[in-house]
């Protein structure tokens, strides 16, 4: 018989070691290294063995022929969106997100819609008994016979359940409860998660079935376990929004099939989760209007155009070293554009705390919103408040000129439509296109004249 080896594997980030350790070398966590028995070599053979019985032969790329991925649609267009126009058939989508966010009222009102669109679904809960899935199931109003659910944490079983009903899609949830009877390592482990995703992987390629599995979060906010998992999968999404607020963000980090810029937006309610079809008015209904360092920019979500607040909060400091804190947004920004103000335009802020926010809870990390931070930085050092209906657009570079951006002509449109009456833009983006008649558009060159046009000085 072939030995067993002992190794340590690094929880956080797959390190492997001989032997324990009590920091990491590879990420520098401390008592994450955990024993794990690897598998004979014996077997190691067998697999590869198995493998090259089916090897194919390389083929030219020229002669490869390609088609079009069908997609298969729910009822939520914002579901449908983040997914890239709808779910491929054998993708193996990870799902993401803080405990409570409701990852797994989504999937189970996903499996509801395309039940009644006559898929067929299997729901496995490795969490759960099936009793505790339908008394969610009673509260979001489910009601199919097409969902079929099944508390089972064996992989095993789970691939012959799955043998049997033949689904059309799969929902794991959650991958981390899921273990591999031939590995000796407890479940959730790096060794666990890595075989029970490969062995998910392999029944969605072979049969065509679309397989959600569901990923537990570290305190960080990334998924537990090495990267390897969101490497292993097709599409990574992750589910944001504070517990005590009622507003989801669903967006794509990772997608084969699709950008993985598109944001889809949900509310919680007592029935369960609501698209929110125009995601603006939301983040902009209480916006107070007439407030000093309050501005408006209209930033792209991939596809999509939002408009969102920002404020900033300019205030003498009352230590040595002034602090900058910001949310929403990268907190390294925020000194250089602050910088730049100095610099270029000479407002004193090297003795002031500057605390910067994205109004309801939104990430932002394009470049366009330069112009919008800086305007906002200066209005409260200024204590002059913007017109309440200029919406600010533009990137910002070191010498103080404002740069082009993307797709102008969606996000001055997405403002018209919500009454803005003015866009403060760069120069270089005004011709080309057909602004709309009832907003004024306003090129500027650099910061100076930005904050003329919006400030007044």
């Amino acid at each position: 018989m072939a030995k067993t080896k002992v190794k340590f594997i690094c929880q956080s980030c797959g390190y492997e070691s001989p032997k324990w350790m009590g920091k990491c070398p590879g990420c520098g966590e401390w008592n994450t290294m955990t024993e794990e028995i690897s598998k004979p070599a014996s077997s190691r053979r067998a697999v590869f063995a198995h493998s090259s019985q089916t090897l194919q032969k390389p083929s030219p790329i020229t002669s490869i022929e390609t088609a079009q991925e069908p997609r298969i649609f729910t009822n939520s267009e914002e579901f449908n969106r983040v997914l890239g126009s709808g779910i491929v058939k054998g993708s193996l989508v990870l799902i993401g997100g803080d405990p409570g966010i409701g990852k797994s009222t989504l999937l189970l009102q996903v499996s509801s819609q395309l039940a009644d669109n006559g898929n067929d679904v299997l729901y496995i809960s490795g969490e759960e008994s099936v009793k505790q899935t339908k008394l969610r199931a009673d509260r979001l109003g489910v009601k199919s016979d097409k969902l079929l659910v099944l508390s089972e944490t064996d992989l095993s079983f789970i691939s012959k359940a799955i043998e049997e009903v033949n689904p059309s899609f799969v929902v794991v949830d959650s991958i981390q409860t899921v273990f591999h009877s031939e590995i000796s390592s407890a479940p959730g482990s790096v060794s666990q998660v890595r075989e029970s995703t490969a062995e998910l992987m392999r029944i969605a390629k072979t049969k065509g079935v679309a397989i959600f599995i569901v990923g537990h979060v570290t305190k960080e906010g990334s998924i537990a376990g090495p990267r390897i998992l969101e490497h292993m999968v097709d599409t990574v999404l992750y589910f944001e929004g504070e517990r005590h607020h009622t507003y989801r963000i669903l967006r794509a980090v990772k997608n084969r099939f699709g950008s993985t810029n598109e944001m889809g937006i949900f509310e919680m309610k007592e029935s369960g989760l609501e698209e929110v079809e125009n995601p603006s008015e939301i983040f902009l209904e209480e916006r107070s209007k007439g407030a000093a360092g309050s501005t408006v920019v209209a930033s792209m979500e991939g596809t999509r155009s939002v408009l969102v607040e920002i404020q900033a909060l300019i205030s003498p400091t009352s230590f040595g070293n002034p602090r900058r804190m910001a949310t929403g947004i990268d907190h390294n920004r925020v000194p250089l554009l602050m910088a730049v103000l100095e610099k270029r335009v000479g407002l004193l802020l090297q003795n002031q705390d500057a605390y910067l926010k994205v109004a309801g809870g939104v990430k932002l990390d394009e470049p366009a919103i330069d112009l919008a931070i800086a305007v906002s930085i200066a209005s409260s050092f200024k204590d002059a408040p913007p017109k309440p209906t200029d919406v600010i657009i533009g990137e910002v570079g070191l010498t103080g000129e404002v740069r082009r951006v993307s797709r102008i002509e969606q996000r001055v449109m997405e403002a018209a439509k919500l009454g803005f009456k003015r866009a403060i833009i760069p120069e270089a983006n005004i011709g080309g296109w057909n602004p709309p008649a009832d907003i004024e558009i306003v090129g500027v060159k650099n910061v100076a004249e930005a904050l003329q046009k919006t400030l007044g000085g």
